[in-house]
């Protein structure tokens, strides 16, 4: 999808952007010439998993953007504060905040461990309300102010939380704070609106959890990015408290072929939707508390 160049100037603040869903939201907006707040833990090389902070700090200034790699774990109310305050010195203000920090743990309720509820509810609930409200003031002082959670709609199909309650409850954290804060800062002029893939997308998490080769059934980040693109360069008073589904947003908006977001080209009919892998999930679980 062509960049139109409306960000150009704008200060974005992204959570989890030195690797998959962020950094490609990062490099899409960095195209325009935004700058580019990278709010992520991973300072040095992981042994599994790529990317740092200043990995994609290089990317973004080589894409057109200018970049700002700051350490931050969303759960540490200094690191968050420390790097709002860092972000606004360096750019002047904050127009955009992408909460897309994430912690990803498929286990039933007697196998969850506590320390890892917490981690999830902390970097994904906590996490998008503590770093959205530290970026609020400046927010409320932008002319082009959104807030864009990676979080699902809610609904009440029992799939979505057995044998993984404490995921989705974190999750629907996110999505209840995306459905109050677009309801209160509506007299800002500031949208808050949701983002989630209908299908798979190949990320470190979902490689983690269904193997190496689950990228052949899986698409690109950039199918994020281009609807999460989509709707930040929208006015904000146009839409707010939306709950965004990717491809169908793109096919709503013109951009019809699938195809190009294919990990494997000429596989879209093998990418497997949510509902299915959720479905093969839940049946690895039962094996294992059988």
């Amino acid at each position: 999808m062509i960049n139109t160049g409306k960000l150009a100037g704008k200060t974005l603040f992204i959570t989890g952007a030195s690797r998959g869903i962020g950094k490609a939201i990062a490099l899409k907006a960095a195209r325009d010439g935004a700058n580019i707040v990278i709010a992520s833990k991973t300072a040095e090389k992981h042994s599994k998993l790529e990317g740092t902070i200043y990995a994609t700090a290089q990317e973004v200034e080589k894409a057109g953007g200018k970049a700002l790699p700051c350490i931050v774990d969303v759960r540490n109310d200094e690191q968050v504060k420390s790097a709002v305050e860092a972000a606004v010195k360096e750019f002047g203000g904050i127009d955009i905040v992408v909460n897309n920090a994430s912690a990803i743990y498929l286990t039933s309720v007697g196998n969850t461990d506590m320390k890892k509820y917490d981690l999830m509810n902390g970097v994904i609930t906590r996490g998008t309300f503590l770093v959205t409200k530290e970026c609020l003031p400046y927010l409320k002082k932008s002319n082009h102010a959104h807030v864009l959670n990676l979080a699902p709609k809610f609904g009440n199909d029992a799939r979505w939380f057995q044998y993984h309650t404490a995921y989705t409850i974190a999750k629907y954290g996110s999505s209840m704070c995306t459905l109050g804060m677009s309801e209160e800062f509506k007299r800002y002029n500031i949208a808050v609106n949701a983002l989630w893939p209908n299908k798979l997308i190949s990320t470190a998490a979902v490689t983690m959890l269904a193997g190496p080769n689950s990228y052949v059934i899986s698409r690109k980040p950039e199918i994020m990015s281009d609807a999460a693109y989509l709707i930040l360069t929208r006015d904000p008073k146009e839409a707010t408290g939306n709950f965004y589904i990717d491809d169908e947003f793109l096919i709503a908006n013109g951009i019809t072929d699938m195809k190009q977001y294919s990990c494997v080209p000429g596989n879209e009919d093998k990418i497997m939707e949510l509902d299915a892998w959720i479905d093969i999930a839940v049946q690895k679980m039962k094996k294992q508390d059988s």
